[in-house]
């Protein structure tokens, strides 16, 4: 080993002598080569005439790359190379310093001479090159002499890595029957030495072990096939060892293996194959249709999809009687029973079975035909069975209440026998203990012996004997399961309170809502909604309708475009629902659906009545203060109207007057019944009344009113003024549309009510006592002393009237 190294030393010395670089550097650099100096430049000295600067001065060509051997394995320190400057002349002034990579710790330089050495041994697979920086001083005052030079140690590669399969090892398969040269797999090794560096990393690929079966290409990897027409059903499973080599596979170079499991997948190249040509089959009479009858198998030698085999009757004698399927987990034939069987009709049936590959493989269709036939014999036996029944179970609903003695179903049974015997029908009583149920037994009719309570039981479980009348031992059972139906007794309604709305850009057919019902009744599972609108609202609202899904729940639909909410902000959308109970119930219910504001996606923005009339694009502060302003205006206007109705109530009324009744206070008092002059009776006369050319304010009169004269102040001109009045107001065209009061301000003696007047009923009234009053204290003395004197005169009460 160390002779190796010794000799790739050399080499490598030879080689760096013959490499050393004949032009100027990138960057300046120390040294010279061991070949000797070549001068070229050197550094700018002190020019001659003593003026501050330097000049060019010639210095020695140097390496860029120096070499190092990895691995190496000598007891003293590994050389790599000289740094030298023509400013050293061998007196000991210049000093070399090393810096950057592995300075002082893997690499050290002679401070005089310049040498470099490796301290350790180094490998190129960690780290294949360093980079350093050299720079000579003045060993005295530790100027540099010249600028720092970069230079970079590369280690040098040995074969010291094998080549190594990642990947394996390798599993791969390939089809049976396969050509020569057919691809299987491929394997790859990989080698962590320098591939750009001699041949310790070319690999080369062989095969070790798996000839031949199989070969390999010693460039690529590529495994492949060699022997043609390899048979999975010979041998499935084939190990393959690959070895791979370095050094371009020559003697010395280092090797690794991996191993490849090769498998022979499946093809259809074997047709299926009966084990024997006639099969013999026994079947009672009694098998009932559609039962298993016998088994027959033919063979494949290939496995998966490749062995799956059809089986098919032959149309013949005995063909039409039976079928054959194919079991998918044996691929056994089973023969099954189409007719029923009549020992006393047709005591055996033969046919023949041909048995064929599902997947046929076009490329071995040449080998013959991939099928076999095999002859079937049935015979059929004589057996004295029970009765049959026509179902294997039966299911009966009724509802629950329903009164005794109804019939809720039948069962049938049948005597196969030639001798067809009648049957007779019962209910196992360990069954129906609390005697629910009975049968006829000759009918076989079932119906019910007392109500029944969906409630209390739910569903019984009934077991029915049918037994041959000349044979009582001969007997069979069938289950017989009665399910107790709930009586539909609530409405369905809907779910929830459902808070629907529609956006203003909503479009004519969009869906705004789903909703669904909900029952109060016990059967829920199989509950069936039906949601449709009003027959009167199908017509007349042209704005929704109902869709229903069909899945217990509806949508609600627009008919139209262009919702408002200024127009309306409510819609009521009457829905009709109907479940499928027995008997069937409906209900209607009230969908609420709110006009509201929404994005152009359909996201709602607001519902709130105070945007209906707010513009749009006004800040919340703009819209408190437009607010403010209108309740302020308001304000003022209602003062205004009651400062005006004060002030006019003022003019008309005094202080004492009473608003409700309208009373006006005169303060002037009568002496009497006989004193006709203390009072004037134009007192009564309102004179702000008697106004000329009053006319509407909202209608323009068509013809203008003729004055008219004033009212005489005697009371005789009442009467006539009064009819003038009525006669202007009948005859006016202005007058308003509706029924209205007309007041003068005058009584007359004309009333059909006749006078109110107490004065008038004195004479009626009088023999009347009025000296009760005399017992009510001296608030009522002067009425006590009016009503308590007789009048002296008739014609002065008459007088005193016509006056009033």
């Amino acid at each position: 080993m160390l002779t190796r190294n010794c000799l790739l030393l050399f080499l490598s010395i030879l080689v760096d002598e013959g490499s050393a670089s004949l032009s100027r550097p990138p960057s300046p650099s120390l040294g010279r080569s061991r070949s000797g100096r070549e001068h070229a430049r050197s550094l700018v000295g002190p020019k001659r005439n003593g003026a501050a600067g330097f000049q060019r001065v010639k210095r020695g060509w140097v390496w860029n790359q120096f070499f190092v051997l990895e691995e190496y394995m000598g007891s003293d320190p590994q050389y790599v190379g000289k740094l030298h400057t023509d400013l050293d002349k061998g007196d000991s002034v210049v000093k070399y310093t090393l810096s950057g990579e592995g300075a002082g710790s893997i690499f050290t330089i002679d401070q005089t001479t310049g040498d470099i050495h490796a301290l350790r041994s180094l490998d190129r697979e960690e780290k294949p090159y360093y980079t350093l920086r050299a720079q000579a001083v003045d060993i005295i005052t530790n100027r540099p002499l010249e600028p720092e030079s970069e230079f970079v140690i590369k280690v040098q590669d040995i074969n010291d890595n094998e080549p190594k399969f990642l990947e394996g090892p390798y599993t791969a398969s390939v089809p049976e029957m396969s050509p020569v040269g057919t691809y299987v797999t491929q394997v790859t090794a990989t080698d962590a030495d320098d591939p750009t560096y001699g041949n310790s990393a070319r690999v080369v690929y062989s095969i070790l072990h798996g000839q031949p079966y199989f070969s390999v290409d010693p460039k690529t990897g590529v495994i492949k096939t060699a022997l043609p027409n390899m048979d999975r059903e010979v041998k499935e499973q084939y190990q393959v060892l690959i070895q791979a080599k370095d050094m371009g596979g020559q003697l010395g170079g280092l090797a690794g293996t991996t191993t490849v499991n090769i498998t022979l997948s499946d093809v259809n190249d074997n047709p299926p194959r009966f084990s024997k040509s006639f099969f013999h089959l026994r079947v009672p009479e009694s098998s009932a249709v559609g039962s298993a009858v016998g088994r027959i198998k033919a063979h494949d030698l290939d496995i998966g999809r490749n062995a799956e085999v059809e089986y098919t009757i032959v149309p013949g004698d005995g063909g039409a009687m039976f079928d054959i399927t194919t079991n998918e987990h044996n691929q056994e034939g089973i023969i099954i029973l189409k007719k029923p069987l009549d020992y006393e009709t047709k005591k055996a049936y033969t046919f023949k079975v041909d048995a064929t590959n599902a997947h046929l493989d076009p490329r071995f269709q040449s080998f013959g035909a991939f099928k076999d036939t095999a002859t079937v014999k049935i015979n059929v036996l004589d057996v004295d069975e029970p009765p049959v029944f026509n179902k294997p179970a039966y299911v009966m609903d009724v509802y629950e209440d329903t009164p005794a003695g109804t019939i809720i179903g039948a069962v049938t049974a049948q005597d196969l026998d030639a001798g067809s015997s009648p049957v007779r029908y019962s209910i196992d009583w360990r069954s129906d203990l609390d005697s629910y149920f009975d049968i006829d037994p000759v009918e076989g009719t079932i119906s019910t012996n007392e109500l029944l309570d969906r409630e209390s039981v739910a569903r019984h479980n009934v077991s029915i004997v049918a037994t041959k009348l000349n044979s009582p031992v001969l007997t069979s059972r069938v289950a017989v399961t009665v399910h107790v139906l709930d009586i539909n007794e609530f409405p369905p309604e809907l779910a929830s309170a459902y808070e629907t709305f529609v956006c203003e850009n909503a479009k004519v057919g969009q869906v705004i809502q789903t909703f669904g019902a909900k029952d109060q009744d016990l059967s829920t599972a199989g509950q069936q909604f039906s949601f449709k609108p009003q027959r009167e609202d199908v017509k007349t609202n042209k704005n929704f309708t109902i869709r229903d899904f069909g899945n217990n729940t509806a949508g609600i639909v627009t008919k139209r475009s262009g919702f408002r909410r200024r127009l309306q902000e409510i819609y009521l959308l009457p829905v009709v629902i109907e479940d499928n109970g027995y008997p069937p119930k409906s209900s209607t219910g009230t969908l609420t659906i709110r006009v509201c504001g929404c994005e152009s996606d359909g996201s709602l923005l607001t519902c709130g009545a105070e945007a209906i009339f707010l513009p749009v694009g006004l800040s919340t502060g703009a819209l408190i203060a437009i607010l403010l302003c209108i309740i302020i205006l308001l304000v003022i206007v209602v003062l205004y109207v009651g400062l005006r109705r004060q002030k006019k109530k003022e003019t008309l009324m005094s202080s004492k007057e009473d608003i409700r009744d309208n009373v006006i206070h005169y303060d002037d008092e009568g002496g009497g019944e006989e004193d006709t002059h203390a009072f004037d009776m134009g007192t009564l006369r309102n004179p702000k009344v008697v106004k000329e050319n009053l006319y509407r304010r909202d209608v323009k009169p068509e013809q203008k009113r003729g004055p008219r004269p004033p009212a005489s102040q005697s009371s005789a001109d009442i009467k006539d003024f009064i009819s003038q009045r009525l006669q202007e107001h009948d005859v006016d065209n202005s007058a308003p549309p509706y029924d209205s009061l007309a007041t003068y301000a005058y009584e007359g003696d004309g009333s059909v009510a006749e006078s109110l007047s107490s004065i008038e009923s004195l004479a009626a009234e009088r023999e009347e006592d009025y000296d009760y009053l005399n017992d009510w204290g001296p608030r009522f003395k002067t009425l006590a002393g009016i009503f308590g004197e007789p009048s002296e005169s008739q014609s002065d009460s008459t007088a005193a009237e016509n006056t009033q």
